[in-house]
C-alpha cells in the first residue's frame, strides 16, 4: 500500500506505547498526517484514540515513541505543541450559562487575543451563531452547542484541531452540520485529526484513516485502499430501500412540505 505523503507531515507519531498500571493501551503506533487534511482515527470504545490524542495535546506522556506536531517535539517542546493545536472533546466545553458571544469573549480574553470582542463577534458569523450570539448556551440544541465549542477551539486561528469523538450523542441532523463544519475547515487550510466510532464519519469526511485495534494501527491509507483489501462484491441487482437516516433528514429538512403518502397522527 503507498504510505508517501503528497504534501509536508502536520503531525508525525513512531512508536508510541501507553500503558496504565500493567494494562497496555498503545502499542506502538506509527502514522503522519499531512497538512490541511482529515485523518481518522477509527476504532472502537477502548482501543487507545482519546489516550492517543491526550498525548499529542501534551495533556500525558508517552511510555515510548515519539510524535511531533509541525516539527515539535510533543515531550520536548509542549509549549510550541499547545501553541499550534487545539481540542475539542468528546462532550461541547461550553459554559452554558453564559450567552454564545460571553463564552467567545471569554476564550479570547484567555488567550490574549487582540480586540476579543470583535473576534467574538466575527467567529459568530464565522459559524452562523450570530442570531444566536446573545442567547445563553444552555439553550442552543446539540449541533448549536458543538459549533460553539469548535468556534471556541478556533479562537486564535490555531492550524492543527483534533476533534475527539465530535459527533457523540448528536442527531442525524447535528451531525451533519458538524461534518459540514469540519469540511470548510480543512477547505480553509485547517489541519485535523478526528477520533470516531462511526464508519460513515470516517468514510465521509477523512482523506486518509487509521484503523486502531487494541492499541495498533491495524491498517491505514486512503477509503480506496482500503476497500482494495477485499475482494470486491458481486452487484445487487435489488434497489436499495431508504435508511431510516435518509427518510428522517428528508422530513426535518422539508418539515413544512407533506410527504407524499404519510398518514396523519391523531
Amino acid at each position: 500500500m503507498n504510505t508517501t505523503l503528497q504534501r509536508p507531515a502536520a503531525l508525525s507519531v513512531r512508536g508510541v506505547a501507553k500503558s496504565f498500571g500493567t494494562t497496555p493501551v498503545l502499542r506502538g503506533v506509527d502514522f503522519d498526517v499531512e497538512a490541511g487534511t482529515v485523518f481518522a482515527l477509527l476504532g472502537s470504545n477502548g482501543a487507545g484514540k482519546t489516550t492517543l490524542i491526550r498525548i499529542l495535546a501534551t495533556l500525558l506522556q508517552p511510555d515510548s515513541g515519539t510524535a511531533t506536531v509541525l516539527e515539535c517535539d510533543v515531550a520536548g517542546e509542549p509549549e510550541s505543541v499547545r501553541r499550534a493545536i487545539s481540542l475539542t472533546g468528546q462532550f461541547a466545553a461550553v459554559d452554558e450559562v453564559l450567552t454564545g458571544r460571553e463564552n467567545l469573549h471569554l476564550v479570547a480574553r484567555l488567550r490574549h487575543v487582540d480586540r476579543p470582542a470583535q473576534v467574538a463577534d466575527e467567529m459568530l458569523r464565522r459559524f452562523s451563531l450570530d442570531e444566536a450570539g446573545d442567547r445563553r448556551a444552555g439553550e442552543y440544541s446539540g449541533g448549536m452547542r458543538r459549533r460553539l465549542d469548535i468556534a471556541m477551539s478556533l479562537v486564535g486561528d490555531p492550524p492543527i484541531l483534533f476533534l475527539d469523538e465530535p459527533t457523540t450523542g448528536l442527531d442525524p441532523q447535528s451531525r451533519i452540520e458538524v461534518w459540514n463544519l469540519v469540511r470548510e475547515l480543512v477547505a480553509a487550510g485547517t489541519t485535523v485529526l478526528l477520533t470516531t466510532q462511526y464508519r460513515d464519519e470516517a468514510e465521509h469526511l477523512a482523506d486518509r484513516i487509521a484503523i486502531l485495534h487494541e492499541g495498533r494501527i491495524a491498517r491505514q491509507g486512503t477509503l480506496a485502499e482500503l476497500r482494495s483489501l477485499l475482494p470486491r462484491r458481486q452487484p445487487v441487482l435489488i434497489e436499495p430501500e431508504p435508511t431510516l437516516e435518509d427518510i428522517f433528514l428528508a422530513l426535518v429538512s422539508n418539515a413544512s412540505e407533506p410527504v407524499a403518502g404519510a398518514g396523519v397522527d391523531s
